[in-house]
């Protein structure tokens, strides 16, 4: 559209540990400039900041101030580094990961910055699985009741869900939910922070809060959870805004923030995953996108609705307004080889890595990749997270079979990789099983830049992988939207097909080695279901959680 020349529109992207930012021409999508924000904070697991107050096991906790910063710093730096001027910017589009949510005053201020002393006041991040026990009681009960929407969510909700952390704060310290007017995702509650004005997107409310055909869980049901919940939902908003809409306009302490015209569009706040589908052009019944970082999360409009198990949900217009919206996912995938080099890998191997020039994921990539296809005679569960999708059970752990003396830092590695590919198998084949179609795989995220990763996950899933196109997908994609709001393009379809980017058949699955890889994904499977119970790995949990309690 030659009219987009010379209009820009802003994409910001707030991640696990920082947010970022990138400027994006609308008439093609050309990323011109972008810039990074640490969180100061980043994750916190362990004490609230400032105090000596530890928090439990499984906790993971944000800064909302760590969130304004980002709009502070890398807006205004990605505008200077793309050296255009604020002027021709038209929109703002902003994703969040989820379920981030915190609880606030009716007027949108954080409790944690009343109550810095409260754990339960500060945001829980999504890796936040402390409130298991709420989600299984809320399992239970829904399916001892029928509840209609359970199946939506094939069989369970997720602990790392609104209703299961909200639950776990009036059970923990109900002075503290009472304080809550507001129970608000940190998707929905930047955009609040950007327009002055709340609002509430179909994206977050329908994954991870339970809203299934116009409504959520009545007061009935979650009364038989605790009396004290009733009434829950009225504090989450009940008009909620479409994908690709506006939101409202950038307010004059936003536009101040980010060096913004004030007034400019900001689009309806959505989720970092979903978004990225249009950044990868993939909005369409079949196309399923793996946004594969610290962990991954597996998005997939279709035409269909079916009920899949284990999958985080169904969503009419959940990813694309007309489409029903699939979400699955992998609790860690990122984080599971991060952890090994943190915690497993001998200095030796990092001097290597040095005397290299690599880093100690490419050293040992490096090494993994020379191996045949079950060479190290290992077979690993990549539950180290636990289990999103499709056992939705995070109180699973890892589990590493067949290391002998022999077995090299190298061997674990590559094992793991593998893990993380026979999980996503486990997901398409559960999907394809209950009638539902994936038609292509897209993949996305950091970990695409690991070409030995990409090629283990083609082989394994026994299928071509097509590759988004861009470094900044969730920011690319809120860009999109942001377009959509600003009243570029029509919709979401319209201006994924302008402004986003794709190679099909970006790697392509070698039958010999894909041979290979059946045999240890039957393996795979074996142990996946002789594990699948919990019981072993849940008592083991306890006693941990006995110990340091």
């Amino acid at each position: 559209m030659s009219d987009n020349n010379d209009r820009y529109v802003i994409g910001v992207d707030f991640g696990t540990l920082s947010g970022r930012a990138v400027v994006v021409r609308v008439s093609d999508g050309a990323e011109l400039g972008s810039a990074v924000h640490e969180y100061t904070h980043g994750v916190i697991e362990d004490r609230l900041p400032g105090t000596a107050i530890r928090l439990g096991p499984d906790w993971a906790l944000q800064s909302p101030e760590d969130w304004r910063d980002v709009l502070r710093v890398a807006v205004p730096k990605a505008l200077a580094v793309a050296g255009v001027p604020a002027s021709d910017v038209i929109g703002i589009g902003t994703d969040f990961t989820a379920c981030t949510m915190l609880p606030t005053t009716a007027d949108g201020v954080p409790l944690s910055e009343l109550h810095p002393d409260r754990p339960h006041a500060w945001p829980k991040l999504w890796k936040h699985h402390a409130a298991q026990p709420q989600a299984d009681r809320i399992n239970a009960v829904a399916a001892e009741r029928g509840e209609t929407w359970l199946p939506r969510y094939g069989g369970k909700i997720s602990s790392e869900w609104e209703f299961a952390k909200a639950l776990q704060v009036l059970e923990e310290d109900p002075e503290t939910y009472r304080a809550a007017a507001r129970w608000i995702e940190a998707a929905d509650w930047i955009v609040w922070q950007l327009t002055g004005v709340e609002s509430r997107n179909v994206c977050t409310a329908g994954y991870k809060g339970i809203h299934q055909d116009g409504r959520y869980p009545d007061d009935d049901f979650l009364s038989a959870l605790n009396p004290g919940f009733a009434g829950f939902p009225a504090t989450l908003g009940q008009d909620l805004a479409p994908l690709g809409g506006l939101a409202g306009r950038l307010s004059v302490e936003a536009a101040r923030w980010t060096k913004l015209p004030e007034g400019i569009a900001v689009s309806v706040g959505n989720v970092d995953a979903h978004v990225t589908a249009a950044a990868a052009d993939a909005v369409r019944p079949g196309q399923m996108v793996a946004i594969m970082g610290t962990s991954t999360c597996h998005i997939m409009p279709s035409d269909e609705l079916a009920e899949v198990p284990g999958m985080c949900g169904v969503v009419r217009d959940g990813i694309v307004p007309g489409l029903w919206g699939y979400e699955a996912g992998q609790s860690a995938v990122g984080d599971i080889f991060a952890w090994f080099v943190e915690t497993s890998v001998p200095g030796s191997y990092a001097e290597r890595a040095a005397e290299a020039g690599l880093t100690v994921h490419e050293y040992l990539t490096s090494l993994a990749e020379r191996q045949a296809v079950g060479a190290h005679g290992l077979v690993a569960l990549d539950w180290q997270g636990g289990n999103r999708s499709v056992l939705v059970d995070h109180n699973l752990s890892g589990v590493i079979v067949g290391q002998t003396l022999a077995t090299r830092p190298e061997d674990v590695y590559r094992a793991l990789i593998e893990a993380t590919a026979f999980g996503a198998r486990v997901i398409v084949e559960t999907f394809e099983a209950a009638g539902v179609p994936v038609g292509e795989f897209v993949v996305a995220g950091g970990l695409l830049k690991n070409a030995f990763l990409m090629q283990v996950y083609s082989d394994v899933l026994r299928r071509p992988l097509s590759a988004i196109g861009s470094d900044q997908g969730p920011a690319l994609g809120s860009a999109i939207h942001a377009a959509v709001a600003a009243g570029a393009y029509a919709d979401i379809t319209e201006a994924a097909a302008a402004m986003g980017k794709r190679t099909q058949n970006a790697y392509v699955p070698d039958s010999t080695r894909a041979d290979a890889y059946d045999r240890l994904y039957a393996e795979y499977r074996r142990l996946h279901d002789h594990f699948a119970d919990g019981g072993l790995l849940h008592r083991l949990r306890a006693i941990r959680n006995e110990a340091t309690a």
